[in-house]
């Protein structure tokens, strides 16, 4: 039988089959099922494939209309199903890895190596073998562009700045000068590496002298960047962030901060200057973290907590502002939501109960 992708009139199909070959799945059901590409589980519909992974979403199971439903091994129905289900180990590691294959099989095609006649190289700047760099880009003098790395129309490096092989600067993206970024990073639109950091020195007459910003910014392999986030050059030395550390759009990462390899960092968060984040962190959305601390490898930080301290238990969680340990929160927010209804309370049998106080006079 051949298990090998089949096209029809331009288009992908897939069996269940075939996806269970993919990502080492289990069939249950028709592994005949063809699909064309994935869907939300709450949108499939024939020819689609969905999957579910977070138990909350199980009522979505027998609704969905999807061909092929991935699900884990454990995955137990509790009345029937439409689709063909293929369970595997890891949901989302399956997911990952069929995504990146239709991304393979529709995605655009990587285009040919191309310096457009509309950019700015210097000719002092180094680049590799299949470099392209887009329209009204500009690589400054003594930049080096490793081999396939694909520079976006409208993107900046800056003199002397380092990019690894295979790296990605959506349009828009600035590498400034002195910067060093590793292998396979991606920055994406309009996010500054190496913009100044927030150093002003207060002066007696109540101005402020600004302190010059003499480091770098050095991005590990594998590093994401999201887009409009910035990370600031330190005054001195390097700003840090470690192999496959993930930044979200909007974050702000301040001069001399240090991120450890594989941390993640949401949306619109805030880590102020000279603060040590430690490996395989999870910083929620719009967290903020004061300057001069230490985060222990795998700290969990809630969204919108306020980080005043150094969090030095490896694998704590933390929630609120100022941050308390996770469950502390909990339990101190089960009692702060029921101050109204107890302040009322207070206040009825005040009315209830007369006051036995004898004035003082």
């Amino acid at each position: 039988m051949n298990d090998t992708p089949t096209a029809t009139s331009g288009t992908l199909l897939l069996t269940a089959r075939e996806i269970g070959r993919l990502i080492g799945g289990a069939v249950d059901g028709d592994p005949e099922a063809v699909v064309t590409g994935p869907a939300r589980i709450e949108e499939g519909v024939p020819g689609t494939l969905c999957f579910l992974s977070n138990p909350k979403y199980a009522s979505y199971a027998y609704t969905t209309r999807a061909s092929v439903l991935l699900v884990s091994r454990d995955f137990v129905a509790e009345k029937p199903v439409v689709p063909t289900l293929v369970r595997v180990d890891d949901v989302y590691s399956a997911v990952t890895r069929l995504l990146e294959w239709f991304q393979q099989q529709h995605g655009p095609e990587k285009a040919a190596a191309k310096i457009d006649g509309r950019s700015a190289v210097d000719p002092d700047a180094t680049l590799g073998p299949d470099v392209s760099v887009g329209a009204f880009a500009v690589v400054e003098k003594g930049a080096r562009i490793g081999a396939g790395t694909r520079i976006h129309a409208q993107s900046f490096v800056g003199e002397d700045a380092v990019l690894g092989t295979d790296c990605v600067l959506h349009p828009g993206a600035r590498v400034l000068a002195g910067c060093v970024l590793g292998d396979r990073v991606t920055v994406h639109a309009n996010a500054v590496i190496g913009s100044d950091g927030f150093g002003f020195a207060p002066q007696p007459d109540g101005s402020y002298r600004k302190i010059p910003q003499l480091g770098n910014v050095v991005l590990g392999n594998d590093v994401e960047i999201g887009a409009g986030a910035t990370v600031d050059r330190a005054a001195i030395g390097s700003t840090r962030l470690g192999d496959g550390v993930k930044i979200d759009n909007l974050v702000m990462v301040a001069h001399g901060v240090s991120i450890g390899e594989h941390t993640v960092v949401a949306a619109q968060a805030g880590i102020a200057g000279s603060t040590h984040i430690g490996r395989n962190c999870l910083i929620g959305g719009q967290a903020g973290f004061v300057g001069h601390i230490r985060v222990a490898d795998g700290v969990k930080v809630q969204a919108q907590s306020g980080v005043n301290r150094s969090l030095e238990i490896p694998g704590s969680a933390w929630y609120g502002s100022p941050a308390m340990p996770y469950n502390d929160y909990l339990r101190a927010y089960a009692v702060f939501r029921q101050l109204p209804r107890l302040s009322l309370r207070m206040a009825r049998l005040e009315k209830e109960r007369p006051s036995t106080h004898k004035p003082d006079f």
